[in-house]
């Protein structure tokens, strides 16, 4: 799930709520939303492949 920030960047949280924290987790925070898209899908990868 990608959201963008007010300063212009774009972050990656995860699509299921952190039972800890009650939000979503910080995947990591991108200048643009093509480079947010590309780690979404190797996240995606990661965690069938494993």
């Amino acid at each position: 799930m990608i959201r963008k920030l007010k300063s212009g960047e774009y972050r990656l949280y995860s699509r299921k709520v952190d039972p800890k924290t009650g939000k979503r987790r910080n995947l990591g925070t991108f200048g643009t939303r093509a480079a947010a898209e590309k780690h979404e899908r190797e996240v995606q990868y990661f965690k069938r492949a494993h």
